[in-house]
């Protein structure tokens, strides 16, 4: 089978044939619908060093954001039905520890012995006509469209993680979010803060097309400049917002959001950017929390999945074919995407 694979650390991935997977025991064979392609895929190939943080030797399929259909199942397998549609969620862990038993893989407690991190993260992913999966990260999804659903398992889980965390700071009248980077998860950031909260959506950006979505979205715009942080505190009369959602994490954007926050709020950095920021105790709003948050739980995924078969969340998807799959990273590499790239194997 046709393949994008990530063959070597500061290489560019090859379009190739491999063969194709043999479901083991326990596992399901899909037929990919749809595999979105992430900046993680571009760290994987383009950033990381090898035995540096972060770093899955090669080589391996890329795609960690997957949907497809059952094709087959492997030894001791029941309850699926070939052809029903699946979204999968990427991480693996243990499955002994007490975060793996929370369905919590992303934060397993053996990460530093696994073989690898994830489907896609070390382990062949969804960038490929087919890709075996264990049963427990298969999350069904009924009638709805699995193509526009790949990118929900990390650019819709991720902010949703995020979120759900901070609904406590957004209980209430009065309140105020803020979104930093309107990418395709950012994107999706203010669907979710839309639909489970009542607070007031401040989203910035540098790019006027992503700021007239997010408005179409429902959120108030600020652009990036100088006086960015003194137009955000002026919309919230002053006091500063409630929750903060970087999905930047640069210095920069960091600064911003922290300088943004109000007294008890909560500032999330989502993007991995590596931004640094100085905190001092006179300069940070009392009680201001600065923290980070890395994808989310198999539960929270059934959750988003519940949000996108509900029309509440909607990614917005730029379909390439397998063979054109490849431009999808350049594309995306040169800023040139306005939603989520996701590759269609089978593309009609």
């Amino acid at each position: 089978m046709r393949a994008i694979v990530f063959e070597n650390f500061k290489t560019f991935p090859s379009l190739k044939d491999v063969d194709k997977p043999t479901p083991g025991p326990g596992e399901v064979l899909l037929k990919v619908a749809g595999a979105g392609a992430c900046h993680s895929d571009v760290a994987i190939y383009d950033t990381f060093e090898e035995g540096g943080p972060g770093a899955q030797n090669p080589p391996f399929v890329l795609g960690h954001e997957n949907s497809g259909w059952v094709e087959e199942v492997g030894e001791g397998v029941e309850g699926f039905t070939k052809g029903d549609a699946y979204l999968v969620y990427g991480p693996i862990g243990c499955q002994r520890c007490r975060a793996c038993s929370r369905g919590q893989d992303t934060y397993c407690e053996n990460a530093a012995t696994n073989p690898y991190m994830g489907i896609g993260l070390g382990r062949d992913g969804g960038m490929a006509e087919y890709v075996s999966v264990p049963t427990r990260n298969l999350v069904p999804l009924g009638d709805a469209d699995p193509i526009a659903a790949a990118p929900l398992s990390d650019a819709g889980l991720t902010p949703y993680h995020a979120i759900k965390l901070a609904l406590p700071q957004l209980a209430g009248g009065g309140k105020h979010a803020l979104v930093i980077g309107l990418g395709g998860l950012g994107q999706l950031g203010v669907q979710i803060l839309k639909a489970l909260t009542g607070a007031t959506i401040i989203a910035t950006d540098m790019k006027e097309d992503a700021m007239a979505e997010a408005e179409a979205a429902g959120a108030i715009t600020v652009p990036g400049g100088p006086d960015q942080v003194e137009q955000i505190r002026e919309l919230t009369g002053g006091k500063g917002v409630d929750a903060a959602f970087d999905f930047v994490g640069v210095a920069g954007t960091v600064n911003v959001a922290m300088n943004s926050m109000a007294v008890q709020g909560r500032c999330t950095i989502v993007g991995i950017a590596g931004g640094t920021y100085e905190w001092s105790f006179f300069t940070n709003p009392y009680e201001a929390t600065l923290t980070n948050t890395y994808w989310g739980t198999i539960e929270e995924l059934h959750e988003v999945v519940d949000m996108y078969k509900a029309g509440q969340i909607l990614p917005d998807v730029e379909r390439f074919s397998l063979e054109n799959g490849l431009d999808a990273y350049r594309k995306m590499e040169a800023g040139e995407l306005s939603g989520r790239a996701v590759i269609v194997p089978h593309y009609a």
